[in-house]
Formats: C-alpha cells, structure tokens, sequence
C-alpha cells in the first residue's frame, strides 16, 4: 500500500485529494500564461507600428507562429524524458514553470532579441510542464482507478477556465490602447509565476510522489507482461533513419520563419532540385524518410500488434489534418476578426453583448473562487504561503474583470476585442464536455472512425460557416464588416469536432498498444500533432496568396473540404480499421 497515496486520500476537496487542487490550479495559470500569450501573438506581430506592433506580413506572422506552437508539443518529448529519467515530475513541472515565467518577462520588453528569446524559454517550459502535470495525477490515483476518470475531469476544467481566462483577459488588456501588448504578455508571465510560487511552497502535499525516479539495479531485468509480444528493439540502421528524419524535420522547422523573415538572407536551404525549393525538397525527403521507416518497421511486429499500429497511424493521419486546421482559430481567423468582422456594437447590441460578457466572466470566476475557498479550509494550516499566493492571484483576477466589465458599461459604444472569440472555445467545452461524456457512456456511443468522422464533419461545417459569411467579400480586400454570428457558429462546431477527437485520442493509443511501448506512441502521436501545428502555419500562410486571387472565402472552402473529405474517408474505412484493431473498441 502506498502510504502517501492513502495520506492524500485523508483530506479531501469535492471527493478529491487536496492535491489534485494543487495542480488544478497551477495548471489553470499555465493555461491562463499560454492562451493569453497565445492570443496576442499574431495580432501583435501583424500590427501596424502605429499601434504598437512590427508590422509583419501575415505570412511572416503565420509562419513563426506555426514553428512555435509545432516545436511546443516537440518538447514534450525532451520533457517526458528528462522527468522519467532524471530529474522526476515534480521538478519537471517547476523547471518547466519558472522557464516559461522568465519566457513571457521576456517578451513584455518587445524587442526583437527578448521576443525570440521569450518564445525560446516558452517552447522549452512547456516542453518540462505539458506532459508531467498529467503524470504526477496519475501516480496519485494509482490504486484508486475508480476515482481517476473524475480526476482528469476535474483537472480539465482547470484547463479550460485558465484558457478562458486568459484569453478574455490578457487579450482585453493587450488589445486595449490604455493598456497594450506588453502588459499582455506582461499579465501572462504573472499568473504563471503564481503558479509556480503556489506549487512549489505546496509541494510536500504529495508526500514522495513525482520525486526523482530510483535508478533501477544494474541486475535488473526487464519483464515482459502477460499476454506482451517479444522485444523488438530497434536496429541501427532504424535509429539512423530516425535521426535523419529527426534532424531535416527539425531543421525545416526552424528555418521556414527564418528565411520568411530574413528574406532569404538566412535559408539553410537556399537552394534548387528539379524546379522546386531547397526547403520544400527538405521536408519531402524528410517524410519518405519516416514513411520507409515504417515500411521496414511495422511488418517486424506481431500480427495484432502489426495491425493494431496500423490503426494507430491512420489516426494520427487525420489528426495531422485536424489540428492544422483547428488551429486556424489563433491565426487566420483571429486576423478574419480583426479585420474582416463586424465588432462595433451600439444600441441593444451593446447591451446584450456587455450582459453577455459579465455573465461568461462572473460565473466561471465565482465558481473557482468557491473551489478555492473549499481548498483554503483543508490546506490553510498546513500550506499557508501557497494559499496567500493564490489568494493575492485572484485578488488581481477580480479587479482586472470588474475593471474590464466597469469600463464596457461606462461607454456607448462597444467595440469586442478581437481576441475575444477564442474563449468561446474553453466555454462551449465546459458547457458541452458533460454532454458527450454521457453520449460516450451510453449504449449509442460511436466506434472509433465515426468519432472521427463525426470530429472532421463538425470541423468542415464551422469553416463552411466562415466561408459563407466571407462569400461577399471582394477579392484581394483588407477589411470588411462580416456578421459576428459567423465565428461564433465557427468555434461552437469546431469545439463539439474537438470533444469527439481530441479527448478520446491518446486513449485509443493506450488500448492499441502494448504496455511497453505506450511511452513510444505517445510520442509518435505527439509528434503528428506538432505536425498538425505547424501545417496550420502553412495553411494560415497560402490563405493570403489564396486572398488576392481567389478570394479569402475560397480558402475557407478548401479547409471545409479537406476536412470533410477526411470525414467521408474515416467511416468508409470502418470495416478495416476495426479489422485491424482486433476487438478494441
């Protein structure tokens, strides 16, 4: 029996340890620090000098910001490793945090060396905190798997307020001319320093868990599980392709912004093979690379498990697809509400935007407010310093809210901030997460490929949306004034495609694989959403060629009907994907 797991169970906070309320908090800062961040950046870069910002094309713009978010979730995997091999959860979680404190200190300054510094103690942050959050709840219920699904539950709530809150409110200060984008960036790099302060002077709540890992006898032999297939460890030629593939990947990654940028002056790849660019010859060799690592991997594995890492690719191939286009929600329409859509209100308008707005920020805010109280009276005597941290870290939430909201009503006419339309992603998940966890729970829960299907179908619908709404708009113009009603059907049926994919994903992963190489999936799945990512920068990318020649709602429907397409492919594929997957459902 473990004894700190059985202590943690002894003080509890809604039927929960006290911990978990640790980390539901400091996860919601994180989220809070990189949502709102996140929000500003594009905006930031694209705006004029004028107003506070470089100027940049946008498709300078969409390129940096599609290598960040990609090399975000590529750290995850130096994180992972260095928390299960040295240094363990917990100091993986305070590393990754006081990284990506000094990461947003950095960009508040503005200047170039501190804004690429800032995204570059970002990238590594997340990298240390993203994955080990997560880890640390799951040592914590071992034994009690009961209790886990509500757990995680709990925790993404965190998540979803931190990001709620974050964007609505560094993207009010950042967007407002009283204010600006380095108190945005300055705001986020606050709450994530109480977040760090809060989890490390509440740490001793977990007894030993997510301590440093205990290095293993030099005797010990590794056992396979019941039922496991043998080992198959990798030869040498494969870890030489994968660290080709690795290399060029990486390298392209990091060099597309760069030459954008520069304009050449720093290509690492400044070069042509048969008409086609050094960088696009890059990437391409780069994929064969991994496409004949597959090749000559996967038939080495048993049957099942041959054909169940089949259906494993299958779904990170849609997801690719998934998230690059999901991903048009920080991007391409964050500058389609900046520039495109309609957010002055007057009159009624004004008003029930403004109720509308105090209600979505009230609400939630007082909700957590009576979480946090319930934690102050099991962890006040004990922890008392984490619990002024996080006391003083809403003190400053309320009156930033209440500021915000006084000075909405004070005024006639109310212009809704362009980074406003993101948090009603985090808001129709809190509202709608309940929803499909009783559908999956029921007897009409769908297989796999209909989740998929019906994920990509739902994605395809929201940019249909905006593709109507951008029918009217001439090609090659810079404005326009498109009804906000568009975006809002946007993120509300984008959200519900998230909730069938992205939740259910990395379980499918953990039922297709064996025990032992779940570890290797997961970063191979990880690694499709980077790619995912950075595709979303490329697409954000041709949407302004595609613009001028086109028209911006053509590029909509193309994103509509890659998504759709993908749809139609996963349910017509039902019956050899449940072939392959040997009776997992």
């Amino acid at each position: 029996m473990n004894t700190d797991i059985e202590n943690m169970f002894k003080d509890k906070v809604m039927g929960h340890p006290a911990g978990l309320f640790v980390l539901f908090f400091t996860e919601m800062w994180e989220r809070f620090s990189y949502y709102g961040m996140r929000a500003l950046l594009v905006m930031f870069f694209t705006a004029s000098l004028m107003d506070g910002g470089w100027g940049w094309p946008k498709e300078h713009a969409y390129a940096i910001f599609g290598t960040y978010t990609s090399l975000v979730y590529l750290s995850t995997l130096l994180g992972g490793y260095f928390a299960d091999k040295i240094i363990g959860y917990r100091y993986a979680v305070l590393v990754g945090a006081l990284l990506m404190t000094l990461g947003h200190a950095s960009m508040a300054v503005e200047t170039p060396f501190f804004i690429y510094s800032g995204l570059t103690l970002l990238v590594f942050g997340s990298g240390f905190f993203k994955p080990n959050m997560t880890s640390i709840i799951s040592e914590m219920y071992k034994g009690k798997e009961e209790k886990k699904d509500g757990a995680y539950t709990i925790f993404y709530m965190g998540v979803n307020a931190g990001a709620f809150l974050g964007i609505l409110l560094c993207g009010y200060i950042g967007e407002s001319p009283d204010w600006g984008w380095s108190y945005g960036f300055g705001l986020a790099g606050i709450f994530m320093l109480f977040g760090l302060l809060q989890f490390w002077k509440a740490q001793d709540i977990f007894g030993k868990i997510g301590l440093k890992p205990a290095k293993p006898d030099n005797g010990e032999e590794f056992v396979l599980a019941e039922g496991e297939p043998k080992l198959n460890p990798f030869t040498g030629l494969e870890l030489g392709l994968i660290a080709v593939a690795a290399i060029l990947g990486l390298a392209w990654i990091l060099n597309d912004p760069v030459a954008k940028i520069s304009e050449g002056a720093y290509n690492l790849f400044d070069f042509e093979l048969f008409g086609y660019s050094g960088s696009n010859c890059i990437i391409i060799f780069a994929l064969i690379i991994f496409i004949v690592l597959l090749l000559i991997r996967i038939p080495k594995y048993d049957k099942v498990t041959r054909d169940r890492m089949l259906a494993v690719t299958f779904f990170a191939f849609i997801t690719i697809f998934f998230w690059a286009i999901f991903e048009q929600a920080p991007s391409s329409l964050t500058i389609f509400a900046r520039d495109y859509t309609q957010r002055i209100l007057e009159g009624n308008s004004a008003m029930i935007f403004k109720v509308v707005n105090s209600l979505m920020t009230i609400i939630p805010l007082g909700i957590i407010t009576w979480v946090l109280i319930s934690l102050f009276k099991k962890t006040f005597k004990n922890y008392a310093v984490s619990n002024l941290v996080l006391a003083a870290s809403f003190v400053i939430i309320w009156a930033i809210a209440i500021g915000m909201l006084v000075t909405q009503f004070g005024k006639d006419v109310t212009e809704v901030p362009a980074s406003w339309f993101g948090v009603l992603n985090s808001l129709f998940i809190i509202a709608m997460a309940p929803l499909f966890s009783k559908w999956w729970e029921s007897k009409y829960n769908p297989n796999a490929n209909m989740k998929y299907a019906i994920g990509m179908g739902l994605l395809g619908l929201g940019m249909a949306c905006v593709a109507i709404g951008a029918s009217d708009i001439p090609v090659g113009a810079k404005t326009a004034s498109v009804s906000m009603i568009w975006l809002i059907l946007v993120y509300f049926f984008h959200t519900m495609g998230e909730l069938c994919i992205s939740p259910v994903a990395l379980s499918y992963v953990s039922k297709l694989v064996p025990g032992r190489m779940i570890a290797m999936m997961f970063g191979v799945w990880y690694l499709a959403v980077a790619i995912g990512m950075k595709l979303a920068g490329v697409f954000g990318e041709s949407s302004e060629a595609i613009a001028k020649t086109e028209g911006l709602s053509y590029f909509f429907w193309l994103l509509t009907a890659v998504a759709v397409g993908l749809g139609v492919l996963s349910a017509a594929l039902y019956p050899l994907i449940k072939k392959l997957m040997h009776g997992v459902r």
